[in-house]
């Protein structure tokens, strides 16, 4: 790919658009799940009671917690994966076909 055509792309509006989007909503996840790992990584170290605690059995609060974390996090990557396949994919498309065609749409 030549410069010229690179430049065209970088100047779509779409590929603007992708990439802005793309970049917030993904330090936007990121940033919550480092609240929530960290939040919990302070629990841990600052109130080791409280984590320790039973609910019923051999379950403590930290193992539930600890739990709720990873599926967060499995959740939160579903959520990126519905929004780049309805939106980033479409915005890639017209890009891909815009950059095909010879020109910006």
């Amino acid at each position: 790919m030549d410069d010229r055509a690179l430049a065209r792309i970088e100047s779509d509006p779409n590929y603007i658009k992708l990439v802005s989007e793309r970049k917030s909503f993904g330090w936007t996840l990121t940033i919550i799940m480092l609240v929530l790992y960290y939040g919990y990584i302070a629990l841990v170290a600052f109130d080791p009671a409280m984590i320790a605690a039973k609910l019923s059995g051999s379950i403590t609060i930290g193992l539930v917690l600890g739990v709720a974390l990873i599926l967060v996090s499995i959740i939160l990557t579903g959520i990126y994966v519905l929004r780049a396949n309805s939106q980033y994919d479409d915005l890639t498309q017209a890009i891909v076909e815009a950059a095909a065609k010879g020109g910006a749409k």
